[in-house]
């Protein structure tokens, strides 16, 4: 039975290739910006989650945005959360009126409002994208979950579809987490260690597609 990796996790100590081996797979790939078919929005009540789509949307990166979210049975809302009073308020239909302020077409903007965690943000979606016009997918999502939740979108989308990080950095006890610097804090590197040890984990349990390589410890 695998066990539930909580979200901070000590990291133990780690040369630099190892190091490098953690960074590029909680982080993803760098894959240059394009323009896509669809950028989707992983739920989520920091505001970059809004802000990043906004701007992708703003750029022409995509023409449609597929927003997640109903409210997460575990996770802090971001003090500058609107609804975290409330839990009938959904994160989607935050992050959706974020998106009309901003000037963004309603017709532009499909979601779903059930899901509480990542696989169900995914799966959910599945319902309401039209695959047939799908080849690639701009992902706004937070920096150092990028690898776990764009494993998840190759888990259970169709196989071909190119994915693009188009992530945000997130600040943890007033410390930002980066792809150049996350091992510089304890809670870089116990956050970061915490997905590392996650995406093998739920590669196991068949919620992401699993790592091809071995783990670094």
């Amino acid at each position: 039975m695998n066990p539930i990796i909580p979200k901070e996790t000590e990291m133990p100590q780690l040369d630099k290739k190892q190091l490098e081996k953690v960074t590029d797979l909680t982080f993803y790939e760098r894959i240059p910006l394009k323009k896509c078919n669809a950028i989707f929005v992983f739920s989520g009540t920091h505001p970059g989650h809004w802000e990043k789509a906004i701007e992708a949307y703003k750029l022409d990166l995509a023409p449609k945005i597929i927003v997640t979210g109903g409210r997460s049975l575990t996770g802090i809302p971001h003090p500058k959360w609107e609804g975290r009073q409330s839990h009938s308020i959904t994160e989607a239909s935050v992050i959706i009126s974020y998106l009309l302020q901003a000037g963004i077409p309603e017709e532009s903007i499909i979601y779903e409002d059930q899901s509480t965690n990542s696989l169900e943000n995914v799966l959910y979606a599945k319902d309401i994208i039209d695959f047939v016009a799908i080849a690639s997918m701009l992902v706004i999502c937070k920096s150092h979950v990028a690898g776990r939740q764009i494993r998840t979108h190759m888990k259970h989308f169709p196989s071909g579809i190119v994915y693009i990080s188009f992530s945000f950095n997130a600040t943890y006890q007033n410390s930002e987490i980066t792809r150049e610097n996350w091992f510089n804090s304890e809670i870089g590197r116990n956050r970061v260690w915490g997905e590392y040890r996650r995406i093998f984990n739920y590669g196991q349990l068949g919620h992401l597609v699993p790592p091809t390589e071995e783990r670094v410890l």
